[in-house]
């Protein structure tokens, strides 16, 4: 049991006893975490795949630009960018873009539409 989890239940015991929405909510704050922490990895690793690969003296600024436009520089972000986009919807949901809220909207435009049209010729 993390240290986060163990306070919590400590201090909250009496409340959160046999609470599944704590347990729900906890386990989602967890993934949406995880989510951050593997983003954090990515732009770090990445910035220094790109630093490496630039040819020259960093720190004299005499930098050549071949490493820039090689497909290796930047084929590691790419596919690792797949994978994060991936993981992105496994812990947000499809309901990113298309949530329930959106889907109301949706329905009852349908339906006033529809509601227009036939009381168009009456």
């Amino acid at each position: 049991m993390g240290r986060f989890r163990r306070r919590m239940y400590e201090d909250y015991g009496q409340e959160f006893n046999n609470d599944e929405h704590f347990e729900m909510a906890y386990q989602k704050v967890k993934r949406i975490k995880g989510f951050y922490s593997h983003l954090k990895v990515y732009i770090i690793i990445n910035i220094l795949i790109i630093i490496s690969n630039l040819d020259g003296n960093l720190f004299g600024w005499n930098l050549q630009e071949d490493g820039l436009l090689d497909w290796h520089t930047y084929s590691t972000a790419f596919y690792w960018g797949i994978a994060l986009v991936i993981h992105a919807f496994t812990v947000f949901g499809p309901d990113v873009f298309f949530n329930g809220d959106w889907e109301q909207k949706k329905i009852r435009e349908y339906m006033d539409k529809e509601a227009s049209n036939t009381n168009k010729w009456e």
